[in-house]
């Protein structure tokens, strides 16, 4: 049984073959399940959805996700990243949130989800677009890394920006700041989701590579919500093999 919800609640796994990092990862056989099977099932197993669909353009990915009975989604147009591959899949979808799982995180945690979902149950004036997660950064080598998107956030955890760079820039040493890593799960209402879909990109946006600036180039509300769950998102083979490590 799903938790009982006022709104709609769908997620979805946008899932491309091609990945420039580490092509075709998706695929890769993680302890004896594909990864995005794994992301997938892992999804379905939470039990916080109406519906979970895996969004592709890939014969390869809707076929293994079919196999084992899973939902999908074609992409009928070429898109540059997952908000724009899931906005036109839930287009004429009668949903309220939408909560975009990427397909290379199959270690999904329960509680972080539910939580971003009940950002949304206590909006009732509607004011936030969309909430994501973040977690604590204190390894040097994680702070600098451009891999890890950093996020700086206002006293009611309001996302202020997104960047590769370590921000804020520790100008004075002395001062106590925490460094937070964005993960890159987002719950969005349908109608952000749908105006991101048809606003062209900006140049914060397209500097940084990360979609989310786009939201707030844009005026949208991001509330970001504090999990200490490290994700694993699996970008390269030494992330596979991490990920392996793991689960056996």
């Amino acid at each position: 049984m799903k938790a009982v919800s006022k709104n709609k609640v769908i997620a979805m796994i946008p899932a491309r073959y091609e990945a420039s990092r580490f092509p075709g990862k998706l695929l890769k056989d993680l302890a004896g399940k594909t990864v995005i099977r794994r992301t997938y099932e892992a999804a379905v197993d939470t039990n916080l959805f109406d519906e979970v669909y895996v969004v592709t353009d890939s014969d390869k990915i809707e076929a293994e996700i079919k196999q084992h009975g899973g939902k999908v989604i074609r992409s009928q147009k070429e898109h540059e990243c997952g908000s724009d591959r899931i906005a036109e899949a839930v287009e004429n979808m009668d949903v309220d949130i939408v909560l975009n799982v990427q397909g290379d995180e199959p270690f999904i945690d329960k509680n972080s989800l539910a939580k971003l979902l009940e950002v949304f149950e206590q909006d009732h004036l509607k004011e936030i677009d969309l909430a994501s997660l973040k977690t604590a950064l204190y390894e040097s080598d994680e702070i600098t890394s451009a891999n890890n998107v950093k996020v700086i956030t206002d006293h009611n955890d309001f996302a202020l920006y997104f960047s590769r760079f370590p921000i804020p820039y520790p100008r004075d040493t002395s001062a106590k700041v925490t460094y937070f890593k964005h993960i890159g799960i987002y719950a969005f209402r349908k109608s952000a989701l749908m105006d991101f879909y048809k606003l062209p990109m900006l140049p914060l946006e397209a500097a940084e590579k990360i979609e989310c600036i786009r939201y707030l180039e844009y005026g949208k509300k991001i509330k970001m919500i504090e999990t200490s769950v490290k994700s694993i998102g699996i970008d390269t083979p030494e992330d596979l093999e991490k990920a392996k490590k793991l689960l056996s």
